[in-house]
């Protein structure tokens, strides 16, 4: 799964256990600008440091897989948890120019005629 969206907060690496790290950021989706979503989203172990190129306010798509959990709390009542793990970051440039894209590709007029077919200009003309 991606989205694309703004970095809105990064937080600093959680060393949680000595050999688990996690560290979370909020996205702001703004797929309906009027009423935009905030995802937290957590990465964990090596893909802690993949924020370490972005800042808040930077647009990103963001790759991630959803996580869900089961646990039961001491009372014995279950309780079910969310969560975004995101794997991947890449920037999106939301201002390149609309310049930068190639031009479609010229056809040849010629493509469409048969070998040997000789044409007079009028395209109407069958060769028979």
């Amino acid at each position: 799964m991606n989205v694309k969206g703004k970095i809105l907060e990064i937080s600093s690496t959680q060393q949680v256990t000595s050999s688990f790290q996690k560290r979370e950021f909020v996205l702001e989706y703004a797929e309906n600008p009027q009423y935009p979503e905030f995802l937290k989203f957590e990465m964990i172990q090596d893909k802690c440091n993949l924020l370490d190129s972005y800042k808040v306010g930077d647009d990103i798509d963001v790759y991630f897989n959803l996580k869900g959990r089961k646990w039961t709390d001491p009372k014995g009542e279950v309780k079910y948890f969310n969560s975004l793990q995101a794997w991947k970051l890449e920037g999106v440039s939301n201002n390149a120019p609309a310049g930068d894209m190639p031009p479609p590709p010229q056809q040849d007029p010629g493509h469409m005629e048969e070998p040997g077919w000789v044409t007079n200009g009028d395209e109407d003309d069958l060769p028979f």
